[in-house]
């Protein structure tokens, strides 16, 4: 029998391969979340490079809402990954939610990168 581990594993290398069958390119937008926090990345896998991180763990974050990841965190770190995106001449970019289903904070995160002007 697996570990609950091994099947979240499973399941966010399963998001994976069908999002390289559609990127044609693009970044992916991967989001990691924890019981506490919320992390999102860009990732540039033809370079297997990160062009632009955020987490409700940085000071941008905590400022506006404090300790704690709930949706209000989650859609902050949304807004800061699209404009550090933007920034970077990234707009187009592929969603990874990472075996997370598409719910609740990871929503709200995605949510809120739309608004900042990612397209996904």
């Amino acid at each position: 029998m697996k570990t609950q581990r091994e099947k979240s594993v499973r399941r966010a290398q399963r998001t994976r391969i069908r999002l390289r069958k559609f990127a044609n390119g693009r970044p992916r937008l991967s989001v990691h979340r924890s019981s506490k926090n919320i992390y999102a990345q860009i990732i540039d896998d033809v370079s297997g490079k990160t062009v632009a991180s955020a987490s409700s763990l940085e000071d941008a974050a905590q400022k506006e809402h404090g300790k704690g990841c709930d949706t209000k965190a989650a859609e902050i770190v949304g807004k800061l990954i699209a404009e550090r995106a933007v920034k970077e001449g990234v707009k187009d970019v592929v969603f990874d939610r990472g075996g997370y289903i598409f719910h609740g904070r990871v929503k709200a995160l995605a949510e809120a990168a739309r608004e900042g002007g990612l397209n996904f």
